[in-house]
């Protein structure tokens, strides 16, 4: 069985039990409900605790559950850009915005990256009377890039200089 195979098995076992991802987080429990479902989903690990809870829950193979605690190959889409309209739109924004993000966060941090490994996202519903809105929180370290063979008092790494 690959990853991927044990992916379609869970989102198979999700709807014939008519689960919402909400009633599988609480039932999993201990992470992000937003790690929780990327995990299911393939693109993250569950911790081995969560994983236990996750293969009692889905009644899986103890292969199968060992699976879920393995890093996966991350970040995989089936085509670029995205066809899904819900995926496209974030990849529209990082068109749109990807700049004008780099150009603010290293004005403000220096020359670096946003993490996405120290990282952290939420995910809120927020009411509107012209139709609800999503709202995505996310954080992420900054890693400033190290500056190879500094001396001489020349900084070893990206950080915005005062």
């Amino acid at each position: 069985m690959t990853r991927a195979d044990l992916t379609e098995r869970l989102l198979d076992i999700k709807r014939a039990q008519g689960w919402s991802w909400a009633h599988i987080h609480a039932a999993i429990g201990g992470v992000s409900p937003i790690l929780i479902t990327a995990a299911l989903l393939g693109q993250m690990r569950l911790p081995k605790q969560a994983a236990r809870r996750a293969a009692a829950l889905f009644d899986l193979a103890p292969e199968e559950e060992r699976m879920l605690t393995e890093a996966p190959y991350r970040g995989c889409l089936p085509a670029l850009p995205p066809t899904d309209p819900l995926i496209y739109r974030f990849y529209e924004v990082m068109m749109v915005y990807g700049s004008t993000w780099k150009e603010l966060i290293q004005e403000e941090f220096g020359d670096g990256i946003m993490s996405a490994i120290d990282f952290d996202m939420t995910l809120e519903r927020q009411p509107d009377n012209k139709g609800d809105r999503v709202k995505l929180t996310m954080s992420g370290k900054f890693l400033p890039y190290k500056y190879f063979g500094a001396e001489d008092g020349m900084p070893e790494n990206g950080l915005r200089e005062d």
